[in-house]
């Protein structure tokens, strides 16, 4: 997803646009661009690749003016280029731009008509092309950009910025979130709050369809029909922190260590420890009243809903539906009114997700968002959000996110068995004590980093991994898998233990690593069957197990890697952890942007 910000300022804008920038970046970009307004001229820089180059390009080419706009792109219409990055220009107008514009085709066509003349491949310029002809035609600049909004049809964020006018921004958005602070005598846009935070707390956010005209003292905010509306400003915790990476090389080895204490947080948040009970202060849910539950998320949420379906399922008796958002959106499956269906997404953002929770609120489901961003698109759409507390992740690769959805997602789970009473508060009570004592159990788990690193070398000079798993341990060997092809491009599959023979063995051979993940459980024993298979055809096995399952089945396996033992129903989130560090550390071997791995975005607002 593309990173927006805005700024009408009382100091030079340039470097205030390229620092909030840079809190962006965990979003994915190949290019950027700012654009200011200095003595009514507009003005305009940009550059391929990372910030850096356009910082270079600022110190010898330099941009001057207090209101700018700026943008990190990633590409979706025409290869990253100077000519496709953003701010587009045409004329007096320029804009920033995160979303497709689905209807740029028509518009262009009918703009070459009139004889402008486009520079870009992409969809964005059509949006400056179209303001411009308005404004040729005798409009004002919001005049021309409440029309040009009107034409649009897609997913956009925009922020136009105009020539002549250095206390203007106007800012819209439909599918895509956008933020505005308040600040003393100043004010900002940004696609996300975190980049407003060294300058204001105070964010007001846009609701899907509104778009608002902004200048240093004044803000005007109209909905979708045009009808002035009354947004809340709210006065957030912020803190440029969580965009700092601090002693750490990369933040993806920030957020890994982070866990024991964001896990600490999520879990106490859902406990009375008085009584030794779950609750859910966020939500009001009546699990007996609940007959089936439907559960949409894409890439690791999904993998995490993976994990919750066997928890439903075994521990509270729930049959649970999963799918990917992108192909339930369009399948428009039947749905059930007495049912719950639960939409994970770290972003609260996700395109997919959230057109599948629009789906389910139509059909008069009651709708359940679990989300990282306290005010995101989902958490207000939903009948019901909760919070996963895991602070800001800005690697792209998803660590303290996943296990702290998990987290909250047993919490859902043990909640559920109780009320339908398929657990006593004696059991109930075990559950929670064995969910306390999780954090420790991480900090444990993290002390075999230097174990994981010695192991990622050699993986690191493989071309090809399998992971495998069974039972809550499957959704794991997928997202070990997909970690590991994430960020060190290493093709990397995850399967059932129990499907080795039904094709993946035929790939076994000496040069194959093969990642077991098997704690000593109930499936324990079937699991190391299939392991011995592949070891039998000469394949290198790295076994993560526990004490126990290493002393019965270590011998011949190429490495074994020693967790602490866990309960069972919690081993899928403390196995988590190895899996995040075999990959980031084969990731740091191999030499590539483990934060933001190519052609990868944090958050998918588009499809």
């Amino acid at each position: 997803m593309c990173g927006i910000v805005g700024v009408l300022g009382n100091h030079e804008a340039a470097p205030i646009l390229i620092d909030a920038l840079k809190r962006l970046e965990y979003r994915g970009y190949d290019s950027a661009g700012i654009a200011t307004v200095n003595n009514g001229e507009l003005g305009r820089r940009r550059e391929i690749g990372k910030l850096v180059n356009l910082a270079d390009k600022l110190v010898h080419d330099p941009i001057a003016g207090k209101a700018g706009i700026g943008h990190t792109r990633w590409a979706t219409h025409g290869v990253p280029s100077v000519n496709n990055a953003h701010p587009h220009k045409a004329g007096q107008v320029a804009v920033v731009h995160n979303g497709i514009i689905e209807n740029f085709k028509a518009l262009r066509d009918e703009l070459n008509a009139t004889g402008a003349d486009f520079r870009s491949e992409t969809d964005t310029e059509t949006i400056v092309q179209l303001c411009m002809h308005y404004m040729d035609n005798g409009a004002t600049p919001v005049d021309a950009a409440e029309k040009t909004i009107a034409r649009l049809e897609g997913a956009y964020a925009l922020c136009f910025l105009f020539h002549g006018h250095d206390d203007l921004l106007i800012a819209a958005r439909k599918g895509s979130p956008l933020a505005i602070g308040h600040g003393n005598g100043e004010m900002f846009v940004g696609s996300d709050a975190i980049a407003l935070a060294p300058m204001t707390n105070k964010i007001t956010y846009l609701a899907e369809g509104d778009w608002a005209v902004i200048t240093r003292k004044t803000l005007e905010i109209r909905d979708e029909n045009g009808e002035l509306a009354n947004r809340e400003m709210r006065t957030l915790e912020l803190s440029a922190q969580g965009a700092e990476k601090g002693a750490h090389k990369h933040f993806m080895s920030k957020e890994i260590a982070e866990q024991p204490v964001v896990l600490s947080e999520a879990i106490k948040h859902n406990i009375n420890r008085e009584r030794d009970q779950i609750v859910l202060p966020e939500v009001d849910l009546d699990f007996t009243k609940i007959s089936r539950i439907t559960m949409v998320a894409c890439g690791t949420a999904y993998l995490a809903c993976n994990v919750a379906k066997y928890w439903f399922e075994q521990i509270a008796r729930i049959p649970v539906e999963l799918d990917v958002a992108s192909e339930f959106r369009y399948r428009e499956p039947p749905v059930d009114t007495d049912g719950l269906a639960i939409f994970v997404s770290q972003s609260g953002e996700t395109a997919d997700t959230l057109a599948a929770l629009r789906y389910c609120n139509a059909n008069h489901m009651q709708t359940l968002g679990i989300v990282n961003v306290e005010e995101c698109t989902i958490s207000r759409e939903a009948s019901a959000s909760m919070q996963i507390h895991a602070g800001p992740e800005i690697g792209v690769a998803s660590t303290k996110a996943f296990t702290c959805q998990l987290t909250v997602l047993i919490s859902l789970v043990i909640k559920a068995a109780r009320e339908k009473g398929i657990i006593d508060a004696a059991r109930e009570a075990e559950m929670i004590s064995s969910l306390l004592q999780l954090p420790s159990l991480i900090v444990d788990a993290l002390a075999v980093e230097p174990e994981i690193k010695a192991v990622a070398l050699e993986l690191s000079k493989a071309s090809d991994a399998l992971f495998l798993g069974r039972g809550a341990m499957f959704p794991l060997a997928l997202e070990g898998a997909l970690k590991l092809k994430e960020i060190s491009y290493i093709h990397a599959e995850g399967y059932a233990s129990g499907e080795l023979k039904h094709g993946p063995i035929a790939l076994v051979d000496e040069e194959m690593p093969v990642i077991v993940l098997a704690p000593k459980d109930d499936l324990f024993d079937k699991t190391i069957s299939n392991m011995q298979e592949v070891m039998a055809r000469g394949g290198r096995v790295l076994l993560i197990t526990d004490a126990d399952g290493a002393t019965e089945a270590a011998d011949g396996t190429w490495r074994t890697i020693v967790m602490p033992k866990v309960p069972n129903i919690l081993a899928p989130i403390l196995y988590a952890i190895p899996a995040q560090l075999l990959a980031y550390h084969t990731a740091v071997h191999k030499g590539t942007d483990v934060d933001q791995p190519r052609n990868l975005a944090k958050s998918v607002t588009v499809e």
